[in-house]
């Protein structure tokens, strides 16, 4: 195609990424599923007829979007309000994980006839959460999540995706021949996660500095300063063998909890960032899946999904939250709230890149996974909040939100 033609395309695509954002709004139906579903149109089993099956490039596209999501996710944390909650979440996000991937592959090898590694390989890969469909549907109508259940929801939806990836990674290993042992698949990971909190952390620290200290002519450039930070903390300390995405997100809370003048803006355009991100990494995801491979997983989905959603979720959430005395419904509903997003089809491509049995139908179960815990669980969470009392009265939301 010409260069002008692929401009329209492009303005045509962003116009109807707001039309579908407004009719998402009045469906109630999470805005990321109508991309899921627009890249499958797009793709070789839709109308558009696109053939992709390249997993190495969405993979690639995937690390690029969720270092930018992780940033963005991190700025807009409230530092102040959620340490009092971080113990939570720390829980949530690697004992949680860990728990919830284990009931979920003790499930595929009991009932769908899996081999236990890669039974525990399909846990592990749907076993983080993603939280950014929560928030845009708990955010309509001027009302916020109470504060203690936002901050732990949040802080857990940014910290868990590293002991996914480890577990995905170690048992994608295990199936490859590659695996060189837990004992040090252990050390590595107490490595990663330590390399990646310090690393953040100084990126995040260098970066505000460099806000405070830098006087550029244009004020659009320091957009460009935040942008190196994310580039940077995430390359170097993934060189370094800590964890890319553990990293950008404690940069991005250290770097969005300073004191500089351009703060709200940099937390605004971020967000605008991370949006884009993850309408590009779900259609590319949509267009990777072949629609008609689908049906012939629909009965092993319905039972991964079900194990996950009423019985792997709520027994982590209560393993990990009982302790701090968390009141039963709150429990309750931060177990209802473990949507699955774009993390988990991500590492459903790391089989598929390792070429291990069953990597096909490992990644279209957990896309089946994904679109019905999305459909199911991000169309009733609002009704549930205000079922609860969960959420926090207008005029306070109004004054968090200023």
């Amino acid at each position: 195609m010409s260069i002008e033609l692929w401009l329209l395309v492009a303005g045509i695509g962003l116009a109807l990424c707001l039309f579908a954002n407004r009719v998402a709004s009045k469906l109630g139906v999470p805005v990321l599923i109508l991309f899921l579903v627009a890249g499958m149109l797009l793709g070789s089993d839709g109308p558009g007829g696109i053939w992709f099956s390249n997993a190495y490039l969405t993979e690639h596209i995937g690390v690029v979007a969720l270092a930018f999501i992780l940033f963005a996710g991190g700025m807009d944390l409230d530092w102040r309000k959620a340490r009092p909650h971080a113990a939570k979440a720390v829980l949530l996000a690697t004992v949680g994980v860990i728990a919830t991937a284990l009931v979920v592959g003790f499930a595929a090898v009991r009932w769908l006839g899996f081999s236990p590694p890669e039974g525990f390989l399909l846990g592990a890969i749907i076993a983080s959460t993603d939280a950014s469909v929560v928030f845009t549907s708990l955010s309509k109508g001027g009302h916020r999540l109470k504060t203690d259940l936002r901050s732990t929801l949040e802080m857990e939806s940014g910290a868990n995706d590293p002991t996914a990836i480890f577990l995905t990674i170690a048992l994608v290993s295990l199936l490859s021949g590659d695996f060189q042992g837990w004992g040090q698949a252990s050390l590595s990971f107490v490595w990663q996660m330590a390399m990646g909190a310090f690393g953040g952390w100084v990126g995040g620290r260098i970066g505000g500095f460099a806000m405070r200290r830098l006087r550029l002519d244009f004020e659009g450039m320091y957009q460009w300063v935040s942008i190196t930070v994310v580039l940077l903390t995430f390359g170097l300390i993934s060189l370094l063998g800590g964890n890319g995405f553990l990293a950008v997100y404690i940069a991005g809370v250290t770097f969005g909890n300073g004191s500089f003048r351009q703060q709200k803006d940099l937390q605004r355009f971020h967000e605008g960032v991370s949006w884009m991100m993850q309408v590009i990494l779900f259609v590319v995801l949509g267009l990777l899946v072949f629609p008609r491979q689908l049906p012939p997983v629909i009965w092993a989905g319905l039972v991964v999904a079900g194990t996950l959603m009423f019985i792997a979720r709520p027994l982590a959430v209560l393993a990990t939250l009982t302790p701090f005395r968390v009141p039963l419904k709150e429990q309750v509903f931060v177990a209802w709230c473990g949507l699955r997003g774009a993390v988990p089809i991500v590492l459903a491509t790391y089989p598929l890149l390792a070429d291990i049995p069953r990597a096909h139908e490992i990644f279209h179960l957990v896309f089946f996974v994904v679109l019905i815990s999305a459909l199911l669980q991000g169309t009733t969470i609002l009704t549930m909040a205000r079922r609860f009392g969960l959420m926090e009265p207008e005029g306070d939301a109004v004054k968090t939100l200023s």
